[in-house]
């Protein structure tokens, strides 16, 4: 069952009002899911109203091409949406290949992954070298001259984006 966006907002209701079903189409031919593709398609609607450029591109002009608008949001939310199930995935995998006495209770497997979901989410806003930079440092444990050497570039860029993750993810820590 559909619910419009309020009327506080007309753009928005005349845009889901038009393209609502379109898009809900659009969702479920890439997913293969009517229920995930209701979902992704509500979930662009509330970014909308959510934002407030979004709301402000709107109001300011018509849109020319609502359909590639409605798209361009479906499909980050999309993208997003794949990389969790993905996470969640390789997660419940590397679950079931745990002796069941090492297994953690529903509560603390629910904590772990959640916490996965905000580490992908704060991993996934950093620019792709620092990124790098960063998982190669800390995940995989190698040294900033390895690092330097792993992404063909000098040391003091591995320390300057190092630095740069390390600043992000303080800014970006709940």
């Amino acid at each position: 069952m559909s619910a419009t966006p309020t009327a506080a907002h007309p753009e928005v209701t005349a845009l889901y009002t038009a393209h609502q079903g379109w898009l809900q189409g659009w969702l479920r031919r890439r997913l293969g899911n009517a229920w995930e593709a209701a979902d992704l398609a509500q979930d662009t609607f509330v970014r909308l109203l959510a934002t407030p450029a979004g709301r402000a591109d709107l109001q300011t002009a018509p849109l020319r091409e609502p359909r590639a608008y409605l798209a361009t949001v479906a499909r980050r939310l999309l993208i997003n949406h794949l990389r969790r199930q993905s996470l969640e995935q390789a997660y419940l995998e590397a679950l079931a290949a745990l002796p069941e006495a090492q297994t953690p209770s529903p509560e603390q497997q629910l904590v772990i992954l959640q916490s996965l979901q905000e580490l992908d989410a704060m991993l996934g806003s950093l620019p792709p070298k620092v990124r790098s930079v960063f998982v190669l440092s800390q995940v995989e444990g190698l040294t900033y001259a390895a690092i330097a050497e792993e992404l063909g570039i000098g040391l003091r860029s591995v320390k300057r984006y190092m630095a740069q993750a390390m600043a992000e993810c303080i800014l970006l820590a709940p």
